[in-house]
């Protein structure tokens, strides 16, 4: 029997094989209202209030490298990626449990240290660290977060929830994160080249990295967008469709429209770009509008609103509308600033398995 690679389908194509594979474990759960194919499982926690539930595995040198991820910052990156899929059904965050994995050249300090950015970001988002695991790792530091939070029937946002006719929007700026990671890959790279030899030998081979502090800061400690669901249950406001910025808004603007079984046109013209972001792609000579479709890990949130929900959006300066969903038919289309109109479908975000 041939073996066939995980790249041929990709990390999507695979939880699509592995979410028919438990489908069987679904029946007789009636208090699961959603499993896997969201940011998070809902439960039914009585006749009104819902229980979300997230889990996120982050590896080095796959999802950080600590060469330039200082662990005090990686800690609190590890909670915001979790409270921002928290964030993007529309619930507050309530507890977790962190699972650790750590190599033998790991300090008790160092251990600490990564734990303490985790407390503290936890405390900024109101939730509670709970419990979790600790085992030896033979091949660098793995940390697993846990997060459940809590919304309510009338409040619960899904990925199915777009309709034709739709706003799309996005909060903040995007390709900051994909921005910071492109500068200190290439400082890894220069620092290494000098400790190889293969530089000229220099005393102070750490660069000053302060003009690239907010797009670094993207990267290297994301914000969960917390303070938009609180505006939203403030103004009454409940999004169609959600989903957080992981991947980049080309993946994640197709799971809503694949979820919801609608199409969707968007506008470069309309999409927020980071400033510092789009100096630094015109410093590498790159396209700041691909970080920003599908460089990934800017954890801003992408929704649909009814058009009716535009004037209570409109104080929010850090709110955009860039689209609208549209019929399936239709396709999932990009116009760019030229008029040209572009198959999103056709332009990837990232994708774990994909060569």
């Amino acid at each position: 029997m041939p073996y066939n690679a995980i790249s041929d389908i990709g990390e999507f194509g695979l939880i699509d094989r592995l979410a028919k594979l438990v489908e069987p474990t679904l029946a007789g759960t009636p208090a699961l209202v959603k499993g896997i194919g969201d940011d998070c499982a809902v439960y039914r926690m009585s006749e009104t209030s819902l229980q979300v539930a997230t889990t996120d595995l982050l590896a080095e040198q796959v999802h950080f490298d600590l060469l330039f991820s200082p662990l005090r910052l990686l800690g609190g990156k590890c909670i915001s990626v979790n409270v921002s899929d928290i964030c993007a059904m529309n619930a507050l965050p309530s507890y977790a449990l962190i699972s650790l994995a750590v190599p033998d050249s790991f300090t008790i300090e160092m251990v600490e240290e990564l734990y303490t950015g985790m407390s503290q970001a936890a405390s900024e988002y109101g939730l509670a660290i709970a419990g979790g695991d600790t085992s030896l790792s033979r091949s660098g530091l793995v940390v697993t977060v846990s997060m459940t939070g809590e919304t309510s029937d009338d409040r619960i946002s899904m990925r199915s929830g777009a309709q034709p006719g739709d706003l799309i929007c996005v909060t903040g700026t995007l390709g900051a994160a994909a921005a910071g990671l492109k500068v200190l890959i290439r400082e890894k790279h220069i620092m290494l080249d000098h400790l190889s030899g293969n530089e000229p030998y220099s005393m102070n081979i750490m660069a000053n990295l302060e003009e690239y502090r907010d797009a670094i800061g993207h990267q290297l400690l994301p914000v969960a967008r917390l303070d938009i669901i609180k505006f939203f249950l403030e103004k009454n406001i409940v999004p169609g469709a959600m989903i957080d910025i992981s991947d980049g808004i080309s993946s994640d603007l197709r799971h809503i429209c694949n979820s919801s079984g609608t199409g969707a046109i968007i506008h470069e013209s309309r999409i927020p770009i980071n400033s510092q972001a789009r100096d630094i792609a015109d410093e590498l000579q790159e396209d700041v509008i691909t970080w920003a479709l599908g460089g990934g890990e800017d954890y801003e949130l992408l929704f649909t609103l009814p058009p009716e929900f535009a004037c209570a959006i409109e104080e929010r300066k850090d709110i955009s509308v860039i689209g609208e969903i549209t019929e399936k038919e239709t396709g999932i289309l990009l116009t760019d600033i030229y008029g040209m109109t572009i198959n999103l479908s056709d332009l990837a975000g990232y994708d774990h398995f994909r060569r």
